[in-house]
């Protein structure tokens, strides 16, 4: 066998598991790994500004694409403690990343060495295996190990940390014979799909709920097919949003607190079953348990055995990954049709379009500062129907998933459970590194934007290019909203006379950054907005800036500074802060028009 460092045979195994892209930043105890790197050239770097983003960019870079793994690194110490943010996010998501720290040497270990942390037990809580590999010729084996962990059952990140001589010391080890580990992939029998069919087939007003687990089995196919041959109306939940087109007929909008639709909400309630396939019943689409479930009965399918009953016991439950369990529903549904055996959901179906015609909120403002609603009316009449979104938190995410438009899995790349400031700009690098030709548009509040707003040189520097929309209302917006009932406005306020804003500057003045000035020292373009008829040549104009310097374009739209969007404490008690539409002009975009 041939002899080499255990990092260089680290480097093939990557390789042969499909690894062609890593994020990270080098440092003194991970560089005997970019040595490797380096010498093989198979695997291409970008360098982050921060560890964290490069954890983030290792996230939208497996969001992006069905069987993707991104891979983040970083040296001893703070690099790993830097990453945990970004692997709480992939745990909560179910998200695969790998990511590769340096450590010091084994003699060193607990005595006090430069840098050297226990990060094996700091990442534990939040990664499907976390391990220091104490023994060279384990790591192969350790990373064939990760690799199969990702893969199987529930995915979700790994950490390997890696003492700077176990890195160096020779080992002897044969990638001619490598072969990646089958994953474990548990699936539903034919027998537990004819009893949750037979179930939805009793039911009056049938739902399915279609969460990430959809997506990450990349079965959004089938799910659409599933749908259409029961005629079963279908309620994505955030993560599972784009598994079934927005303008579908069968598409009865989203449930929850905060990213939902007033028909998705009131659709909900008027259900008598709920089949729920790769979702996880999280607090901010149910809202409290007995409001959700009262009057209704649950089958759950999930790939993860303890996560059936975690929120509450469904009546059926099934461990199984979504496609194939979508597999076998579409095959039994299917039959039954052809058999004339499913019940008829043309009424049921239609009364769910006409909530989704009805149940609008509006959008067609006019006021200046604008309001956020009519920036994400201009979007959907300026972005088509191939744009992929890559948000975070905050009103302005919110409000993206309760006015934008979403017709594909993954062109909603969002960061669901942990909901962490700053994700975006990173994320969507990461996107953009997995997928050259995607058209990406990335959206933040102002303060998401400001968190790791470094790495927009990291698109001006590895050729990135995207559209970041900015909405400005110097506020940390949905903490103040949160607020109103403590009835304060309490260490929220982004706002401040800069002193170095031109004295033209109107009212981008007493916003305190300048956004602008600070995008365009990090080596992008930036474009300023304050009106709604702004907006259409200032999206034409980022592409074209993005197609001359093939970097990030930011648009900065300056909103009013206080904006209250929907959101309640119940599905059945939302509070409505705007005007409601009430003709099909108060909501233009809204894609009741598309149905028609």
């Amino acid at each position: 066998m041939a002899k080499m460092t255990a990092v260089q045979a680290a480097v093939l195994v990557m390789e042969k598991e499909g690894v062609t892209q890593a994020f990270g930043v080098p440092g003194a105890a991970i560089n005997p790994m970019y040595s490797a790197l380096r010498q093989r050239g198979s695997i291409a770097h970008i360098l982050a500004r921060h560890v964290e983003g490069a954890s983030h960019m290792a996230e939208g870079y497996t969001r992006a694409v069905a069987g993707n793994i991104g891979v983040c690194i970083g040296t001893s110490g703070p690099a790993g403690t830097d990453m945990i943010t970004g692997l709480y996010s992939a745990w909560a998501d179910s998200i695969p990343i790998l990511c590769i720290t340096g450590q010091a040497p084994r003699a060193r270990l607990y005595k006090e060495d430069f840098q050297a942390v226990d990060i094996e037990s700091i990442s534990k809580p939040v990664t499907k295996w976390s391990v220091t590999v104490r023994e060279p010729g384990q790591v192969p084996q350790v990373f064939q190990q990760a690799f199969h962990l990702m893969r199987s059952g529930r995915p979700g990140p790994v950490l390997i940390d890696l003492p700077f001589d176990v890195q160096m010391a020779q080992i002897e080890f044969d990638i001619d014979s490598y072969e990646p580990l089958k994953p474990y992939k548990p699936a539903a029998t034919r027998a537990q799909i004819e009893k949750a069919i037979g179930m939805l087939n009793a039911a009056e007003r049938p739902l399915i709920v279609a969460g990430g687990g959809v997506i990450n089995a990349d079965a959004s196919d089938l799910l659409v097919r599933f749908a259409e041959a029961t005629g079963v109306p279908v309620i994505p939940t955030l993560m599972g949003w784009g598994s079934i087109p927005d303008n579908h007929p069968l598409m009865a909008g989203m449930c929850g607190l905060q990213t939902s639709h007033r028909y998705g909400n009131a659709t909900m309630l008027a259900s008598d079953f709920v089949l729920g396939i790769g979702n996880r019943w999280a607090n901010r689409h149910t809202g409290s348990i007995d409001v959700y479930t009262k009057g209704r009965t649950f089958v759950h399918v999930d790939i993860e055995p303890t996560q059936i009953g975690r929120v509450f016991t469904p009546d059926f439950g099934i461990v199984s990954d979504a496609r194939a369990a979508l597999k076998l529903f579409v095959e039994v549904a299917e039959e039954m049709k052809a058999a004339g055996r499913l019940t008829d959901r043309r009424d049921w179906a239609k009364a769910c379009i006409e909530r989704k015609k009805t149940m609008l909120r509006k959008t067609n403002f006019d006021e200046v500062p604008m309001k956020p609603q009519r920036v994400y009316q201009c979007m959907n009449n300026n972005f088509s129907t191939d744009t992929c979104y890559v948000s975070t938190i905050g009103l302005s995410q919110i409000a993206a998933a309760q006015f934008l438009h979403v017709y594909n899995p993954r062109h909603w790349i969002n960061c669901g459970q942990a909901g962490p400031l700053g994700w975006t700009i990173p994320a969507a690098l990461g996107v953009r590194a997995a997928d050259p030709t995607r058209k990406i548009v990335a959206l933040s509040g102002d303060y998401d934007f400001q968190f790791m707003i470094e790495e927009l040189a990291v698109g001006a520097q590895f050729k990135l290019p995207y559209i970041h929309i900015v909405v400005n209302n110097s506020y940390l917006g949905l903490i103040r909203q949160a607020q109103r009932g403590f009835e304060m406005d309490y260490c929220v306020q982004l706002a401040f006379d800069n002193i170095n804003a031109a004295p033209d500057a109107g009212i981008e003045s007493s916003y305190g950054v300048d956004h602008m000035k600070v995008v365009e020292g990090l080596g992008c373009k930036a474009i300023r907005v304050n009106r709604q008829e702004e907006i259409a040549p200032a999206i034409r104009r980022a592409e074209a800036l993005m197609a001359e310097f093939s970097v990030p374009v930011v648009i900065e739209v300056m909103l009013e500074r206080v904006t209250n969007i929907a959101m309640g404490t119940e599905i059945d008690n939302i509070t409505e802060f705007e005007p409601l539409a009430e003709t099909p002009a108060d909501a233009p975009t809204a894609v009741a028009a598309l149905l028609d």
